[in-house]
């Protein structure tokens, strides 16, 4: 029968060691198993703490016995996430900024709380405690240094992330269990829910056409770039990365097939659309492509000055939408540049992306199909622009129910009198 012992290493720790005898080199076979109590009461009373540990050692000896037992790793979490995580599952994984979105929750908001910390010393009371504390105020540090409180959504992304990491740690043998496993997702709270439920990320018809004449009439150099959001329903990113190639004035069409959506070292990351569902070419008004004739002459002669004074950074590339030297926008300028020209113009906030949204509400409005509105968006499916736009698709319904409403019987309604009745009742 194999031994085991209990050796107190700390304020509130201890070593369990199971004792096989001999290895067949002659070395003692001693695996050991670190163990953390983090509940103060327990640690208060002596008999039930005993009891505790001796149902840990009996626990990790059946593990042991039943050849189930793992190693504990010395891989900190820190190491694990930055030299096994990433580059073998994460990064061959998701897409480019997918990718950094999930590293950079995990470098703000986990390494800090236990990245020090070796893989096998993470316990389930350690996380909810690292959960618990990113629910309360100042828990996020924004780019000012001022202090925000983290939204639920955010705390659940968080937690899927580090999930998806334990659970490589599982699968690769590196850990024995999920520390995670204890601990239910978070829920979105009711603030959260209700701020969501209440903001209407897109413009109403009238507003639309409010903000389109105000574009059209304005001297922004972003109006172009704008009215294609909301006129073609296109992407942030999409728009940044259209090409003077890309620009059809015969057919009255734009290619949308490229998308820059990341900004990496200063270098723009150029990558393929989200889909090639469909024929990447929008159709756009005869106006707005006239319009965009003149902004491309434009661009050519800014071209020529920005190589006579030796600032060209376009390399071979005609964007058609960029500062003067050639070079794409940074990923994120649009957004800023919409919100501020909203706030000087006064329209309410809606994204740039609400752009997108609108424009498909509008036509959804104007009678355009669900399938006229997945090849406009480049949907992958359907099923994907019926989600999408269900809030609308369900407000036309009623509407359209609402006609029916004279068939109820008990609407009185006008009744046809015979010609012969008609005759009678003049005289």
């Amino acid at each position: 029968m194999a031994k085991g012992s209990i050796e107190k290493r700390g304020d509130n720790k201890w070593r369990l060691t199971v004792d096989l005898g001999l290895n067949s080199d002659g070395s003692r076979n001693r695996p050991r198993k670190a163990i953390t109590v983090e509940d103060k009461a327990l640690l208060k009373t002596t008999k039930k703490l005993k009891d505790y540990l001796d149902d840990e050692l009996a626990k990790f000896k059946q593990e042991v016995l039943s050849g189930n037992y793992i190693l504990p790793s010395k891989l900190t979490f820190k190491d694990f996430y930055e030299n096994e995580w990433k580059s073998k599952d994460a990064e061959p994984r998701l897409k480019r900024t997918t990718y950094l979105s999930h590293c950079s929750k995990i470098d703000h908001h986990v390494l800090p709380a236990i990245g020090h910390l070796r893989l096998d010393e993470i316990t389930t009371m350690r996380l909810v405690t690292l959960f618990n504390d990113l629910r309360k105020p100042g828990a996020r540090i924004d780019k000012r240094g001022r202090k925000e409180t983290i939204s639920s959504r955010t705390i659940q992304y968080i937690y899927d992330v580090t999930m998806s990491i334990f659970k490589r740690a599982v699968e690769w043998g590196v850990l024995s269990k999920n520390p995670l496993d204890g601990i239910q997702r978070p829920q979105i709270s009711k603030e959260d829910k209700k701020a969501r439920k209440d903001r209407k990320n897109f413009f109403e018809e009238e507003e639309a056409t409010e903000v389109i004449d105000t574009l059209i009439k304005s001297d922004s150099v972003w109006r172009l770039y704008f009215l294609g959001a909301i006129i073609g329903g296109f992407r942030r990113g999409e728009l940044i990365a259209l090409d003077e190639d890309d620009c059809d004035f015969v057919n009255n069409q734009l290619r949308i097939d490229e998308n820059i959506s990341h900004t990496e070292k200063g270098k723009a990351d150029i990558t393929d659309t989200k889909n090639e569902a469909y024929d990447d070419y929008v159709d756009m008004p005869q106006w707005y492509m006239d319009e965009l004739a003149k902004h491309i002459k434009t661009m050519r002669k800014a071209k020529l000055e920005a190589k006579a004074l030796g600032i060209w950074q376009g390399d071979d590339r005609n964007f058609v939408f960029h500062a003067g030297s050639g070079k794409p926008y940074y990923h994120t300028t649009p957004s800023q540049r919409w919100k501020d020209w909203c706030e000087r113009s006064g329209f309410r906030n809606v994204s740039l992306h609400g752009l997108r949204h609108t424009n498909a509400t509008y036509l959804l409005g104007q009678g355009a199909s669900i399938k006229e509105i997945q090849h406009r968006l480049r949907h992958s499916t359907s099923q994907v622009t019926t989600d999408t736009y269900a809030h609308v698709t369900k407000k036309l319904s009623r509407k359209t129910t609402a006609h029916l409403d004279v068939f109820y019987p008990k609407v009185v309604r006008p009744q046809s009198v015979p010609k012969s009745e008609k005759g009678a009742r003049s005289l």
